[in-house]
């Protein structure tokens, strides 16, 4: 189960209908649900890493140490397997930069997942098309952002409550595979 951050596991700060996200550890608020969901996607057998974009450190407007610092409470709450941060901007044009797929690959490699199994949750179409191209099932949470929206994702949901929901019936009728 691949997660983004902002947007889909804490509460994104939006200014003029694009998100942000918060600039403190005060300001970093789990969304409604989120505990619970990520624990029924635990006790599923599915392997919790998030994926996020962080260009706000290459930009200088947020420092690396606030961001380790939210990811430590992040883990304490949801238990995560793994954080894959990409610190650059898109002037960097690394691979591990969504929506280039790098840190969903090297996700898998690193903990042996099949990303033909996996799932992507995300709240932009940088998240879905990351997954897209990693060969994972895509899930956008739609927050009415005023941005492009994502190009033909799987599905098409208001929370990760809702996601869960739809994850949980997909796998019914899968075998258990490593998967995120």
């Amino acid at each position: 189960m691949f997660l983004d951050r902002d947007g889909v596991l804490n509460d994104a700060m939006v200014r003029d209908g694009r998100p942000h996200p918060p600039s403190t550890v005060a300001e970093f608020v789990l969304l409604p649900g989120v505990v619970d969901a990520c624990a029924q996607l635990r006790r599923s057998g599915l392997v919790l890493v998030v994926v996020t974009n962080q260009p706000d450190i290459a930009r200088g407007s947020q420092d690396a140490a606030t961001v380790v610092h939210m990811h430590e409470l992040l883990n304490a709450f949801l238990q995560l397997d793994a954080i894959y941060v990409c610190p650059h901007d898109d002037t960097w044009r690394c691979e591990c930069r969504k929506p280039a797929p790098g840190m969903l690959v090297a996700a898998s490699h690193e903990l042996g997942l099949d990303l033909t199994e996996s799932f992507m949750v995300g709240d932009r179409w940088r998240d879905i098309e990351a997954g897209k191209r990693a060969g994972c099932r895509t899930i956008h949470i739609d927050r009415h952002y005023s941005e492009k929206g994502p190009d033909h994702p799987d599905l098409v949901v208001a929370d990760l409550p809702s996601a869960v929901r739809w994850i949980q019936a997909v796998r019914g009728g899968t075998k258990e595979t490593r998967s995120a």
